[in-house]
């Protein structure tokens, strides 16, 4: 593997790592929808605050999303609304094992 690759999929393990838990799937996928505050994602994820916002800087440090300030809250959104793509491989994949 050449140093370029080596750091090609180094950053790709970065963001597949910052998706590894379920509850930060769940904050992407949601955020194919809109939008979304975090207080909105609290009630949803039905988890406290400090706990949402840690999901919410890992997918941020990570590039998945970006957040944008609106009047007194925080909004979250996708940087790439083509993760969609990877959740759809997954599904993909799920099925067929399930076919195995």
């Amino acid at each position: 593997m050449t140093s370029e690759e080596k750091l090609k999929y180094g950053e790709m393990s970065k963001i597949i790592k910052a998706m590894s838990h379920p509850t930060r799937l769940f904050i992407v996928d949601k955020l194919k929808e809109r939008k979304y505050c975090v207080c909105e994602l609290t009630d949803m994820i039905d988890a406290d605050i400090s706990t949402v916002s840690r999901h919410l800087t890992v997918l941020k440090k990570a590039g998945i999303i970006y957040d944008e300030k609106i009047k007194n809250n925080v909004y979250y959104d996708l940087r790439c609304p083509c993760i969609s793509n990877f959740y759809s491989c997954v599904i993909t994949i799920i099925n067929i094992q399930k076919n195995d």
